[in-house]
Order: C-alpha cells, then sequence, then structure tokens
C-alpha cells in the first residue's frame, strides 16, 4: 500500500482576499460572529495536534480530524443562519463557490468511504485466518498462511476510486481564490468563514488521500495569510502532521495506516509457525502470536467501522447543506443561469 516517497508539491502563494479597504470596518454585531467562528476554528485546529506523533495516520486520529470537519461545515450553516443572509440575496459567484466545492467534496468522501469500505473486506480473510487458527491440523495451518498472502494482496490493491483524488485536491486549491465581495459587509464575513472551512477540508482531504493511496503526492502544504486568527494553529498543526507523515513514508513501510500496520506486524510473528511448523516448546509463543492477531485484527476492524461512519456523517452534511440552498433558491425564483444549468446537468447524471 505504501510507495516510495514522492516530491511534495511546492507551496500555493495565495495573496490576502480579505484586505478591507482603509477606513472600513465590519459592524460590531457581524465582526462578533466573525469572531466566534475564527475561535471555535482554531480551538477546533488544536485538536488536532497530537500530544504523541505515533497518533497520527491512526484511525482514531483520522476520526477525530474527519469530526472536525464536519464540526466547521455545521459552524457554516449556523453562521449562515445567523447572519440573516438568505441564499437569495448571495451573489451568482458565492452560489458558484459553494456549489463547485460542495460537489468536490461528495466525490471524494464517496471516494474514501469506498476505499474504508475495501479496507474492512479483507477483515473477512482474517477471520478466516484464526478460524483455521483453531485447529491443530499443519494443513489448515498451511491454508491460513495462504489466506494471510490473500489479505496481504487484497490490501495492497489499487483502489481506482483513490487514484481520482488527485485532480479532486487540485480543483479544492484553485478554489481557494474567493471572489471579491463588493458592498456587502454580510458577504464578507461569509467569505472570509468559508475560506477557513475550505483551507481546513481542503488540507484534510489531502491526508486522507495520502495515507489511501500510499503516496506522498497528494500532501498539501497550504499557506495561508499570517493576519488571520487561526493561521499560526494551523501552520503549527500542518507541521507537525506533515513532518510525521513524511518520516512515516520515508521509511517504506506495507502500510502507513497504523492499525494496519498492526495487524501486518502480528502477520509476520504468525508466519514462521505456519510455514514451518513448531514444537511443544514454542506451543505458548504460538499462542500469544494468535491472540495478538485476533486483537490488533479486531481493532482494525472496529477502528474502520467508526471511520467509516464519521465519513458517511461527513457526506450527509455537506448533502443536505447543498440540497437546502438549490431548494432555497428553486423558492426564490431568481435562479441565476448558471446554477440552473449545473442543477439540469446533475439532474440528467443522476
Amino acid at each position: 500500500m505504501s510507495r516510495p516517497q514522492e516530491p511534495h508539491r511546492p507551496f500555493f502563494h495565495f495573496g490576502n482576499p480579505f484586505r478591507t479597504p482603509k477606513g472600513s470596518q465590519l459592524p460590531p454585531r457581524l465582526l462578533s460572529l466573525l469572531s466566534a467562528f475564527e475561535a471555535a476554528l482554531s480551538e477546533r485546529l488544536q485538536r488536532l495536534v497530537p500530544k504523541d506523533k505515533n497518533d497520527i495516520l491512526s484511525l482514531s486520529w483520522m476520526k477525530l480530524a474527519m469530526e472536525s470537519l464536519s464540526e466547521i461545515h455545521c459552524d457554516i450553516k449556523n453562521l449562515i443562519t445567523e447572519l440573516e443572509l438568505p441564499v437569495t440575496d448571495w451573489d451568482e459567484k458565492w452560489i458558484d463557490v459553494y456549489l463547485d466545492i460542495s460537489v468536490k467534496l461528495l466525490d471524494i468522501s464517496i471516494a474514501f468511504t469506498s476505499e474504508l469500505t475495501r479496507l474492512n473486506q479483507g477483515h473477512l480473510l482474517l477471520q478466516c485466518v484464526l478460524h483455521k487458527l483453531e485447529s491443530d491440523s499443519q494443513n489448515q495451518f498451511l491454508r491460513a498462511c495462504s489466506s494471510l498472502d490473500s489479505w496481504r494482496q487484497h490490501i495492497c490493491s489499487k483502489n481506482p476510486r483513490v487514484e481520482g483524488c488527485h485532480p479532486i485536491l487540485d480543483k479544492l486549491v484553485e478554489s481557494l481564490n474567493l471572489p471579491k465581495v463588493k458592498n456587502s459587509a454580510k458577504g464578507k464575513v461569509l467569505m472570509r468563514a468559508m475560506y477557513g472551512a475550505k483551507v481546513v477540508t481542503t488540507y484534510i482531504c489531502s491526508i486522507f488521500a495520502a495515507a489511501f493511496s500510499g503516496s506522498t503526492k497528494n500532501l498539501l502544504d497550504l499557506p495561508v495569510p499570517a493576519t488571520l486568527p487561526w493561521a499560526q494553529v494551523f501552520s503549527d498543526m500542518q507541521t507537525t502532521v506533515n513532518t510525521e507523515i513524511r518520516n512515516i513514508f520515508s521509511c517504506g513501510e506495507f502500510t502507513v495506516l497504523r492499525e494496519l500496520h498492526a495487524v501486518d506486524a502480528c502477520s509476520k510473528k504468525l508466519y514462521p509457525f505456519l510455514q514451518d511448523g513448531f514444537g511443544p516448546a514454542d506451543g505458548e509463543s504460538f499462542k500469544n502470536s494468535v491472540s495478538d492477531m485476533r486483537s490488533t485484527a479486531e481493532k482494525l476492524s472496529q477502528g474502520l467501522d467508526n471511520l467509516s461512519m464519521v465519513v458517511d456523517g461527513f457526506f450527509k452534511i455537506v448533502l443536505t447543506g447543498r440540497d437546502a440552498l438549490l431548494c432555497n433558491l428553486r423558492a426564490g425564483c431568481d435562479v441565476p443561469k448558471s446554477v440552473a444549468g449545473r442543477n439540469h446537468d446533475e439532474q440528467v447524471v443522476r
């Protein structure tokens, strides 16, 4: 699953899309809403800075990262409500930004779900191995060895959906250049909040894509304007996480996912027993190896299940937000031509 380390992408240099003309300030209420959103964003980012670097690319840490994305997107929904900015008052460019991003996030979420399902299918092979190890027959041990080989081949196989994440990430990076907002204080607040949500979402998705593809080409280094209150914690988190991820890849391991690596390590301990057999003196060591395999396999399966549920939850949040925007546009009647055309094309595809 892991591949040789590849050169990572150069930094993308963005200008500050939030530069405010001299003398202009946001009204106190809008400033308070923006400050609250950005403070919450900083807190969520801080939670992703692991106390132990070994937590990075564990399924539990990835679950926490995806939960944070879901919370951030819910914060965006709440902000739109608190801004009292109905969709019918949105600039057409804002709508385009929201719809373009949401469809890309739906696509990449489907790719992640597909990979998690594929990895979890390997649990059936591990269960088959453990079942055969309940016998004392050497013939069953050889069959268990064959099943372990099949599991490894399954885990190492490529997933076309994950391979397609790279162009999606490229488009998400391009979308970080937000449209200019003129004569709308509420619009400026919305676009600045959406920028923060997009940066974090794009970055977290790049981590998942790198982990699932076994390639650092998907791992992003995103610079953000230093004037943003969450910029420093994002930069610190990104540096810590990216450094450790690249260290993991540089080792050339079978997989970069912690729980998956633990199962592989257990399988390597079992191989000599299954291939060469063992005497009475090695009986206890064999039992311990089987016990370790059973516990690590169960931990992997549970971790994949938990992460799958969180990814599915994120998908639903993005989908319901997108559907709500389209419904509100239809209710308002004045649907921009670009949106109407896009919606028609999506219905045809469906």
